[in-house]
């Protein structure tokens, strides 16, 4: 029997000093496309490289097998979702749903508040059914068409999307994270989240103020006559009523019930097809030439797996009321599989916990410890691709330190959601990150750095960390 050696500091460097070198190639030759293929490749090197390293110190190849499989069926439930997005987004293009919230919002929201409004109304949508995912995959999808709508720009919306979703799921106690952050911690939901408000809220009062000023400001193409010419593109290519709101009211219903996310949003595709085939009969004809039941029926279905696709005669709707399908997720699908299975390399083979425990060693301060968990919370989100695990495993291997330190459980789960849950969007790679761009079709690098929230918070969080406000002892949070 072989003897497992511990891995050394080099062998934790080199596959992570690899990733980083060929993810930095990679965006510098492909750009934006980087995340259709090539960044892919670089996962599969880099998980390739660690394997190595793993059998050069003791484990065998089945073992390290065994734990990428793993790996990948951590992601599927995430991957069902991503399909089930996919097909919703194609039937609800074609009953109205989406050309129905984008016509309505278009006389609602003004020009130059857009970014705010569109902020704020995603957050509210998600502090509702607390998941950011299913509010970028309904509102955000339809402030999206908007933006479009308006001359806006794709990334600053998408942006202000991501930062409203997120600050939303993130104080919701409807929201998985929020309430997994707590339980790996030992702290109580509710101290929790009003512990975490102390961060989010003067983030999320910056984060509007932000893009208050870019709406102003912003110099926009189309103005007024753009969205007229929109919404009357959408009357005279779709029956458009608040009917056809229906099927987003009884998916927020079914979110709101904590249903299961899968078939809630797959209830919800089946929903908008069903809608399409009562209300939608003029259209299905356009687009399948055909009077024939049979015909409408093939369109509705295509839609589901392989988008739906209109014709306007203008091109720049033609793409806004196109898309969807779960053909069109399948590269998200392999972007999350190829990110897990190196991150579950590297959890296997122990090379992050080597990171951890040099970590420790340097964090002598409460304010460096804290600023060390918010750090290791991204780079799990960097290394294994999914928040889930930037928050398990950092939760775990600092827990003790924390105790030791005097230092009340919530300080732990609040930097545990400051470096986990809110930086995953920011990363091609990560599932949030591949989630995000494939639903809202703009590329992570494109809309990162308009992600004002999700880069201000784990800021603020370290400087409050620092300056020692509201840093709580044992038994604090509970006593007030």
């Amino acid at each position: 029997m072989n003897t497992i050696k511990k891995p050394s500091f080099i062998d934790a460097l080199i596959p992570v000093a690899v990733l980083v070198v060929l993810l930095a190639l990679s965006v510098a030759i492909y750009g934006s496309d980087s995340s259709y293929g090539p960044n892919q490749i670089v996962l599969l090197i880099a998980a390739g490289i660690a394997c190595l390293i793993g059998l050069k110190n003791g484990l065998g190849w089945q073992q390290l097998e065994k734990a990428m499989i793993h790996g990948i069926s951590l992601s599927m439930g995430a991957i069902f979702i991503l399909l089930a997005v996919g097909s919703l987004i194609g039937t609800w293009l074609l009953s109205g749903t989406v050309p129905t919230l984008i016509y309505y919002g278009l006389q609602i929201l003004n020009p130059n508040w857009f970014y705010v409004a569109a902020c704020i109304l995603s957050a509210i949508v998600a502090m509702s059914i607390g998941s950011s995912w299913t509010t970028a995959a309904t509102v955000g999808v339809a402030l999206m068409g908007i933006a479009n709508g308006i001359g806006a720009d794709a990334a600053i919306a998408a942006g202000a999307i991501i930062s409203g979703a997120y600050f939303g799921d993130k104080i919701s106690p409807l929201s998985e994270t929020t309430n997994l952050a707590p339980a790996v911690a030992g702290s109580d939901l509710f101290s929790h989240i009003r512990h975490m408000l102390w961060t989010t809220i003067p983030s999320f009062i910056v984060t509007l103020i932000l893009f208050t000023i870019i709406g102003l400001t912003e110099e926009r193409a189309g103005g007024d006559v753009s969205v007229e010419n929109v919404q009357n593109i959408i009357l005279s290519t779709y029956d458009v009523s608040l009917i056809h709101l229906v099927p987003l009211m009884i998916l927020i219903a079914m979110a709101v019930k904590k249903l299961p996310a899968f078939p809630s949003i797959f209830i919800g595709a089946l929903i908008g097809a069903i809608w399409g085939a009562i209300f939608q009969t003029d259209l299905l004809t356009n687009v399948s030439e055909s009077s024939l039941f049979i015909d409408h029926v093939t369109v509705i279905w295509t839609a589901m797996f392989d988008g739906f696709s209109v014709s306007t005669g203008d091109e720049v709707m033609d793409s806004l009321l196109s898309g969807g399908g779960m053909a069109n997720m399948l590269n998200t699908t392999w972007l999350i599989m190829t990110a897990l299975m190196f991150g579950a390399v590297m959890e296997k083979i122990g090379l992050l916990a080597v990171f951890v425990q040099s970590i420790l060693k340097a964090a002598k301060s409460t304010g460096s410890l804290i600023t060390s968990t918010i750090a290791t919370a991204f780079g799990t989100n960097l290394i294994t691709a999914d928040q889930y695990m930037s928050i398990v495993m950092p939760g775990r291997m600092y827990k003790e330190e924390y105790e030791r330190r005097g230092l009340d459980n919530v300080n732990l789960s609040r930097a545990l959601e400051d470096g986990g849950t809110i930086t995953s969007a920011l990363i091609p790679w990560n599932t949030c990150g591949a989630y995000m761009a494939g639903v809202l079709s703009v590329s992570t690098l494109d809309y990162w750095q308009f992600a004002f929230f999700n880069l201000l918070n784990p800021i603020l969080a370290i400087a409050f960390a620092y300056l020692g406000i509201k840093v709580l002892k044992k038994g604090e949070a509970t006593a007030t």
